[in-house]
């Protein structure tokens, strides 16, 4: 049994678990959010009894009343986090901001916050629980904690009941072209959030809003679709799942600000403090598509790159419109955003020194 906060995690055998050549076979190939582990935690919540009945036990379905609250008014949040296999031992990158912002996205959806030490309690354990599902290599283990109500009513209030759950699944690469680059279709029509919404919350009605602007790039030939500001349509704000950089020839980069429409990525602040760690200048400042466009074909603009838990710091190398396209640089990696990936990926997976303490060890 494990305790944090009161709360005692109850450990419910697996009575059969995958076996292990199975789980070799599954893992040489695993792509990305297809292959999931054996176990998974859940923790209720109710307004009565406050957070309860936490276990970890086999992976299976959730039973849900047709008239679930989440069913009919989206209340829900999720993270993404990864663990990383580093010689005998496992290891989580900065879990802790993702407790805070799953308390950030709670209190925006009008949901119960849940304590950080039990949100890393669960993680830790899911982890420990299937180790063996942590890829060698380039792969990790990407966990993916969510809470829904599911509260049985149909009137319009914060629902009274809840379940949070921790699920785990063997991960790759995040984009299947495994192109050195990724193409970006401008969404001219489609906004992903306005001020006043939800846009600094990692909820799933962000992403599900953000679905139709997505088939219209796959239906243009691109990788991912970049939104623009819902006010002046004209402001780059973030893709459908990634912030957003930009690297130009004076060496200096900036980055779109925050400021309650854009998710405050966790690999986005990081990468905001290597780059100040290694003297590169960077701003957090407004940068319009008509500018994009312009300091592209000028030469100004060298690189740019999207990141995120997912995808980690991916190059973009063209961007397309309805008007037309235009080019990055040399289309592929550019030298800072192969400088600052390497830094990024080298303290996650413990080949390089961690100066800011990010690394929670797991085991």
């Amino acid at each position: 049994m494990s305790k944090t906060q009161s709360l005692t995690f109850a450990r419910v055998p697996h009575s059969s678990p995958t076996p292990a050549a199975q789980r070799a076979e599954l893992l040489k190939n695993p792509g990305f959010g297809r292959v999931f582990s054996d176990h998974m935690v859940t923790i209720k919540y109710s307004d009565a009894d406050g957070w309860h009945d936490a276990k970890i036990g086999p992976r299976g379905t959730i039973p849900m009343d047709p008239a679930a609250a989440v069913l009919h008014y989206a209340q829900e949040i999720f993270e993404g986090l990864k663990a990383y296999r580093t010689g005998d031992g496992a290891t989580l990158f900065r879990p802790r901001e993702n407790a805070k912002r799953f308390q950030d996205s709670a209190r925006r959806l009008a949901m119960p916050e849940l304590p950080e030490d039990i949100f890393l309690e669960a993680c830790d354990l899911l982890v420990n629980t299937d180790r063996d599902w942590i890829p060698d290599g380039d792969g990790s283990l990407y966990l993916r904690p969510f809470m829904f109500a599911n509260e049985i009513f149909l009137g319009v209030k914060p629902s009274s009941n809840y379940l949070f759950s921790v699920i785990a699944s063997s991960v790759g690469s995040y984009f299947k072209s495994g192109a050195d680059a990724v193409s970006l279709w401008v969404s001219q029509e489609f906004t992903r959030a306005a001020p006043g919404g939800t846009g600094a919350a990692k909820c799933g009605g962000n992403y599900a809003a953000s679905l139709l602007a997505q088939s219209e790039a796959t239906r243009n030939g691109c990788d991912q679709v970049v939104f623009l500001d819902a006010v002046e349509r004209k402001w780059v704000e973030e893709l459908g799942g990634m912030n957003i950089f930009f690297v130009f020839d004076d060496g200096s980069m900036c980055t779109p600000p925050l400021g309650g429409t854009i998710l405050p990525g966790v690999t986005r602040s990081s990468l905001l403090t290597l780059a100040k760690d290694k003297g590169i200048k960077v701003r957090e400042e407004k940068y319009s598509y008509e500018q994009w466009k312009n300091d592209s074909k000028s030469g100004k603009l060298r690189e740019a790159f999207a990141c995120g838990t997912a995808a980690v710091v991916t190059p973009i190398g063209t961007v397309r419109a309805p008007e037309g396209e235009f080019r990055i640089g040399n289309g592929g990696p550019g030298i800072r955003t192969t400088e600052l990936k390497s830094a990024l990926v080298g303290i996650q997976r413990g080949t390089a020194a961690d100066p800011h303490k990010w690394i929670h060890k797991v085991f």
